[in-house]
């Protein structure tokens, strides 16, 4: 990447930069194998059904189809109340749990292959999502270098985040559609990162084609359902970009908006098709023939009339916050309480830094926005937004308080880490350390102290927790 460095008096790039991206991939490949090897089966929510839709692939070819009897809520009680065990619960019905059965086919269709040369081996897929989740950590790196090209140690905190967040760890280690999903989504907010800076001086790489942005918008919307929403980000990237141009021509507008939604729909166009018929019309999701087999789900209009408003909320707050972070198996696992305090001190640190760190230097001459920074962290903000928007409606339906549901939104999440940390580095490396001339090692402190924090409390919860409360 070449870069213009005209906004600070730091070097552009740091000549170990991308060894230790490599290294941070390293650390989280390994810990990411160590949870796929010894998190027990089918301990990391709905791998079952996530499981059975590969198997089914595997033995009847694509695709199946969501019916009556794929969702049994006692059973599955039953499974989770016996940490499923063999010698507790019926172990030979596990593969009627096909509740994942409507998501749409992308990642199962990758697992195919897996599941076909390892026997269907549990392990070798939970490596394979591994993987894919290494491509979500250098997403993030690249949004928000190229976002900041002239703050170099910003991307590595964001990757840092992204990488090693417990729970994001241990949902990245188990058989599900969320890996590539969530990289589906990195993917798009990178390009339209690039879409919006590519060739400004700062950032000297090509701008994509608009059906670049189709594309990615098409396949994460063949990954999962609710990756649909990434359309927006990418229409308001066009958006973005033809306001800047001059002279404004609607018709250039128009064009690009079309290569976006014409080259996502023709990608998600057999899929659909394939629901009406499977479904009937105007199911082309699959959504609604979920909804009328999943009957027995909690509900949230039951819970809120058996427990009341307050305790409905309360559940909500504490196990969305609790889940982000660490709550393993089917959220059946909290870490202790001291964990989410560091968490709670954390976010803290990260907004304080973030008000701080805004207020002091946001209008300086040398860090002042360009419009396709600000078009970019608009973006980000939207898909932040949009996410936590999906959660809050779905959560109004059922009684679905997992923080995993926010994962999507980590690229912009980590971002948002990465300016509140950056906040307080900035006065520590200009008065404490500024005349030792090493302020600018300074500026790394908070992506290797989230590396080796994050990676060490991996480690302590696989260890001290997960493997010993799930032993059988």
């Amino acid at each position: 990447m070449k870069i213009k460095n005209d906004r600070t008096g730091y070097p552009e790039t740091w000549p170990l930069e991308k060894p230790a991206l490599v290294l941070l991939v390293i650390t989280y490949l390994i810990v990411g194998a160590l949870y796929a090897v010894y998190t027990p089966a089918w301990q990391v929510p709905d791998e079952p059904a996530h499981y059975n839709y590969v198997a089914q692939l595997f033995r009847d070819g694509c695709c199946p189809a969501m019916a009556p009897g794929d969702y049994d809520q006692a059973y599955l009680d039953e499974l989770r109340g016996a940490g499923f065990d063999p010698a507790r619960v019926d172990m030979s019905r596990l593969d009627t749990v096909q509740y994942e059965d409507h998501q749409p086919p992308l990642y199962y269709l990758l697992q195919w292959p897996v599941f076909a040369l390892s026997g269907g081996s549990l392990t070798a897929m939970r490596l394979f999502s591994v993987v894919m989740g290494a491509g979500v950590a250098l997403c993030a790196w690249a949004v928000v270098r190229l976002l900041f090209p002239w703050r170099c140690w910003l991307a590595l905190t964001a990757a840092a985040f992204v990488a090693l967040l417990p729970q994001h760890v241990a949902m990245l280690a188990g058989v599900n559609n969320d890996s590539l999903t969530e990289l589906g989504v990195g993917a798009l907010l990178a390009a339209a990162v690039l879409y919006l800076r590519g060739d400004d001086g700062e950032v000297n790489l090509p701008r994509p084609h608009p059906a670049v942005l189709g594309a990615l918008v098409g396949l994460a919307g063949l990954t999962k359902t609710t990756a649909y929403f990434t359309l927006a980000p990418a229409l308001l990237a066009v958006w973005w970009r033809w306001r800047q141009t001059a002279p404004r021509r609607r018709r250039v507008l128009v064009e690009a908006a079309l290569w976006v939604i014409v080259v996502a729909a023709l990608l998600n166009a057999p899929w659909w098709l394939r629901n009406i018929q499977a479904y009937g019309f105007p199911d082309f999701t699959g959504l609604a023939r979920h909804d009328a087999v999943v009957v027995d789900q909690p509900r949230t209009g039951e819970w809120i009339a058996a427990h009341g408003f307050a305790g409905w909320l309360d559940r909500f707050i504490t196990f969305t916050f609790n889940s982000f972070w660490g709550q393993f198996g089917w959220m059946a696992l909290p870490m202790p309480a001291w964990v989410y305090a560091v968490m709670l001190v954390l976010i803290a640190t990260v907004i304080g830094g973030a008000v701080f760190g805004i207020g002091r230097n946001l209008y300086k001459d040398e860090d002042a926005f360009t419009p396709g920074q600000i078009g970019s962290v608009a973006l980000l903000a939207l898909t932040l937004l949009l996410v936590a928007a999906q959660y809050v409606l779905y959560n109004l339906a059922f009684v679905q308080h997992q923080g995993r549901y926010l994962f999507p939104a980590l690229v912009p999440i980590s971002f948002v880490v990465a300016i509140g940390l950056d906040g307080w580095t900035r006065p520590l490396m200009s008065e404490a350390l500024g005349r030792y001339r090493c302020g600018f090692w300074v500026r790394w402190l908070p992506a290797f102290g989230l590396w080796a924090g994050f990676a060490a409390l991996d480690l302590y919860a696989l260890g001290r927790f997960i493997i010993p409360a799930f032993q059988i």
